[in-house]
């Protein structure tokens, strides 16, 4: 590979990240997991091209950037709905797409969504950092291009392989791309401190709508709605999980997401499954969702699913 070769950034976006599937084996020195927020549509821009599961992709939030094509490749661009133009001519997104040396790809703001993610054909070739991962956690300052934690900016060179093999040409039938606009019901697997939550307000949390806020980001998604009551609001810290529903001491739930600190002592009722955060990551700010109750083979089901189809389909 050339040390040149690669997409070049040309407008960054308002935030974007490199992201895998986040690293794992470094809670215990308080570093978080990071990784791809909507995983459903990072793994699926991996897979339509061949790329092993987990490869590096780019995540882009709010969509506004723009690069420029130093090689021949591959790319694929899902998740959020993005107008996404190839020398200025739109194309398809959920596709494979042919680029060449000197091409530029620009991502408009989203029509739906919030995340979008570019794959190109073998991934991004950015050295795995802690825990083999080079998912980006800004607050820690690690993981991304350079292992310091930083958002792509302009100017940046973000390495790739050319083209080798015969290309491929993928697209999923559009009634598997996920319509980002339909009501959101998210799956609670009941656990922790449960029981630190009485009948009312456990009905008051799965029976009533609240909304997500502006004040959500990469660490937590923050609610407001009716309160929670709860009989302890402080507890010893403890290790913190994927989804994880805090309620802190004004009753408005926080759902912990990738980038969450590694422990908390807040009471937790339960915790959303990782498929339905791949929807929660899609919803922008006012945002109204509801819960539901799940069990915990049906949580169980739904995650062997999408791990046995990316992980042995080709």
């Amino acid at each position: 590979m050339s040390a040149q070769a690669g997409f070049y950034v040309t407008k960054p976006g308002f935030f974007s990240l490199l992201q895998d599937a986040g690293r794992r084996g470094v809670m215990h020195m308080g570093l978080a997991s990071g990784g791809a927020m909507d995983r459903h549509a990072w793994a699926w821009a991996n897979h339509l091209l061949g790329n092993d599961y987990g490869a590096a992709a780019l995540e882009i939030t709010f969509g506004g950037a723009e690069f420029s094509c130093g090689l021949n490749t591959q790319i694929v661009v899902t998740g959020a709905d993005v107008k996404l133009t190839v020398n200025g001519e739109p194309t398809p997104l959920w596709t494979t797409l042919h680029v060449s040396a000197g091409d530029s790809v620009a991502l408009s703001a989203p029509r739906t969504g919030v995340r979008a993610y570019l794959a190109v054909r073998g991934g991004f070739l950015v050295g795995p950092g802690l825990g083999g991962s080079c998912a980006t956690v800004v607050r820690e300052g690690t993981g991304g291009l350079q292992g310091n934690g930083h958002a792509i900016k302009e100017g940046d060179l973000i390495p790739c392989g050319a083209i080798s093999q015969l290309a491929i040409n993928r697209k999923i039938p559009n009634q598997w791309i996920p319509d980002y606009r339909k009501p959101l019901t998210l799956d609670v697997l009941p656990c922790a401190q449960v029981e630190q939550f009485s009948e009312r307000a456990l009905a008051t949390f799965f029976s009533n709508a609240y909304t997500l806020s502006p004040q959500s980001d990469r660490m937590g998604a923050r609610l407001t709605g009716p309160a929670l009551e709860v009989s302890v609001r402080q507890l010893a810290s403890e290790g913190t999980s994927l989804g994880a529903i805090q309620v802190p001491a004004d009753g408005q739930p926080i759902i912990l997401l990738q980038d969450r600190q590694t422990i908390g002592g807040y009471p937790k009722l339960g915790a959303v499954t990782p498929r339905s955060l791949d929807a929660l990551a899609q919803r922008p700010p006012g945002t109204s969702l509801r819960f539901r109750e799940i069990s915990l083979v049906d949580a169980q089901q739904q995650e062997r699913q999408l791990l046995a189809f990316f992980n042995t389909a080709r």
